[in-house]
């Protein structure tokens, strides 16, 4: 019992996402933490940053004391050599970060028609190779935030070309881990939808379709089409690529959800906080968010997100709020990241009592 308001300490989850761009979902939990801890100082938090996949899915496995992390000399989306992480588990699995070789994160300049048509995933092959050297059983690789729109191809090409790929991964259980299920070509598939995110213009996504068609056709014709199967479309297509060497899909969302124990800490909560970048209706299509509100049941969900734009109803969520509408603008919001979303959580906290929402 808090003796100056008169209410019980709540067990609060705080699982967020990264913020893109601004803060990991580490930071961002820690974030949450201090300001909902300022307003209600006699909460218990359980702290559990999650990702679907995308930049930081390494780095919330390592948190949750699920992987150890190492590293490895690779191929960055121009080429140029960066050291990458992943992350091997006690049973041997090695979860791999596509973003660690080819994210726009590490692209070392401005996104541009040029870098989206030329950006490779060769690094992603050489991360496998690297992860293969100590015989896993599984391989999990995250995929989201890449800049490469090429199909895949030049992570095949790292591991020997599609043929010695499929035989190396052979006896591997591959997991696609993806927060998007679009297929490789057409008006949902990753030049379209995606390309134009990664520095694409109007003729570099129609240059980069064609490719991909051409790369889907190759594919076809050695061993199986995977052009329409669900996923094949994510991080610039690699997801297809890692679907006909064998891999099966599922949303990263899941895995980490599964790695970390969400479900039964969610369970054991009065109240789930959770955030992301921008909240919209790309939130309900695989992101943490919508897996969480899949899961908690009867537990409420408040989500911090850093902007929030259209429908915010997905069943589950209590209550969504703005970071950037708290602050006066996104620019303030992505400036000062941390101690606006710290702001933010301190103003919801105070509202909020065990058991109400």
């Amino acid at each position: 019992m808090d003796e100056a308001t008169g209410a019980r300490g709540a067990t609060v989850v705080v699982a967020p996402d990264e913020f893109g761009g601004t803060l990991s979902a580490t930071q961002a939990a820690a974030a949450i933490v201090d300001g909902w801890r300022s307003a209600r100082p006699n909460d218990t938090f359980d702290v559990l940053p999650q990702s679907d996949g995308g930049p930081g899915f390494v780095a919330v496995l390592e948190a949750a004391g699920v992987v150890s992390v190492r590293t490895a000399r690779v191929a960055g989306p121009m080429g140029d050599p960066v050291t990458a992480e992943y992350g091997v588990a006690a049973d041997g699995t090695a979860y791999l970060e596509a973003a660690q070789a080819c994210g726009l994160a590490i692209l070392g300049e401005a996104p541009s028609p040029e870098t989206a048509a030329s950006a490779t995933t060769f690094g992603v092959g050489q991360l496998v190779q690297a992860a293969l050297a100590d015989r896993p059983p599984r391989i999990v690789v995250g995929l989201g935030g890449s800049a490469t729109t090429d199909g895949g191809r030049g992570a095949l090409d790292a591991l020997g070309g599609p043929a010695a790929a499929a035989e190396l991964l052979r006896d591997v259980d591959v997991v696609v881990a993806s927060d998007v299920d679009n297929p490789l070509l057409g008006v949902d598939g990753a030049a379209t939808v995606f390309s134009p995110q990664k520095g694409a213009d109007a003729a570099t996504a129609a240059v980069l379709e064609d490719g991909l068609t051409g790369w889907a056709d190759d594919l076809a014709a050695i061993g199986r089409d995977v052009r329409e199967e669900s996923g094949a479309g994510a991080a610039g297509g690699l997801g297809a690529a890692l679907l006909w060497v064998g891999g099966r899909r599922r949303p990263g969302a899941d895995v980490v959800g599964d790695a970390t124990d969400r479900r039964s800490r969610m369970a054991a909560a009065d109240l789930v906080v959770t955030g992301e970048g921008r909240f919209d209706g790309q939130t309900v299509r695989g992101k943490v968010i919508a897996a969480l509100a899949a899961e908690a049941g009867s537990v409420p969900i408040i989500v911090l997100a850093g902007q929030v734009r259209g429908d915010t109803r997905i069943e589950g969520i209590a209550e969504v709020w703005s970071v950037a509408d708290h602050v006066g603008s996104a620019s303030v919001a992505m400036t000062d990241a941390a101690p606006s979303l710290a702001s933010l959580a301190a103003r919801v906290a105070a509202r909020w009592s065990a058991g109400e929402s």
